[in-house]
């Protein structure tokens, strides 16, 4: 079959699914049967039979709303690859601006940098790539996201542990430059919102937090308080109806100056940012 014929099909599908970028996904799992990129594919004049049958599988299975990230086993953030599938949370293009934003305040030599929460090791293997004199460490609480991150992060020198995020590191209390964390947010009430993909695939542990989505936030708010020398800086993403909720969490302990709340490129509330008063 000609490619444009078999991508044109394939986009119809997944737009009649309701799946939100029909177009990008239909192109990337072409490519990725094909082992080709997808710049590639305006080259290819036909597709072998035994291609079309993988291919139209896929197709299916995204249809189902299952994750285009579990279909190809990876996802890309910022400059680096990442191992994901069934078991962790797929990493989102936003939280791209948390990682930037701890990249940024790591700049310094031998920084002391703490990721709490993380999953698939996205943050933490953004930091290593891209400021290789940070010393990092990270945790994840959940055995099989544990298993991708520790793939992830093999031969990066990150520190990565199993356990909870807001008891881990005692070792480290008051030494912290810089904590980062993208912690579970969404309330429970709120599980009809949540797109397929992610209420149906990845781990909740990794989802929801509490009635109003807050519960991890304020163990941070604490925890990171601890970790933290005075006047080092937390760096928290959130939900986007947490603009004003996040911030004031964090205010309310009285142990936070400077706090302050981002936007994503859409212009919506994303993540807040905070420095441990002196």
């Amino acid at each position: 079959m000609i490619p444009r014929q078999l991508l044109a099909t394939a986009e119809e599908t997944l737009r009649e699914a309701g799946v939100p970028s029909p177009e990008h996904d239909a192109a990337e799992l072409l490519a990725h049967v094909l082992g080709l990129k997808r710049s590639q594919l305006p080259l290819l004049d036909e597709v072998a039979p035994e291609t079309l049958a993988r291919y139209d599988a896929l197709v299916a299975r995204r249809a189902t709303r299952e994750p285009l990230q579990h279909l190809t086993g990876e996802a890309w953030f910022r400059h680096v690859r990442l191992e994901v599938g069934p078991g962790v949370f797929t990493p989102r293009p936003e939280t791209e601006l948390l990682a930037g934003w701890a990249i940024e305040e790591s700049r310094d030599d031998q920084l002391i940098v703490v990721d709490l929460c993380t999953g698939s090791g996205a943050i933490a293997k953004a930091l290593a790539d891209e400021v290789p004199g940070t010393v990092i460490h990270a945790v994840e609480l959940d055995e099989l996201a544990y298993q991708y991150a520790a793939r992830n992060l093999a031969g990066t020198g990150v520190d990565l542990r199993l356990g909870d995020a807001f008891t881990a590191f005692d070792d480290l209390l008051g030494q912290v430059h810089v904590v980062v964390c993208n912690p579970p947010y969404v309330p429970l009430d709120a599980w009809e919102s949540v797109a397929p993909e992610a209420r149906d695939h990845d781990p909740h542990l990794a989802l929801f937090s509490g009635d109003d989505g807050l519960d991890a936030i304020r163990r941070l708010a604490v925890r990171a308080a601890e970790l933290l020398r005075p006047g080092g800086v937390l760096g928290v993403e959130h939900a986007d109806v947490q603009g004003e909720a996040v911030p004031a969490v964090l205010t309310a302990t009285g142990r936070w100056t400077e706090v302050r709340d981002h936007r994503d490129l859409a212009g919506r509330p994303r993540f807040t940012t905070a420095r441990l008063a002196p």
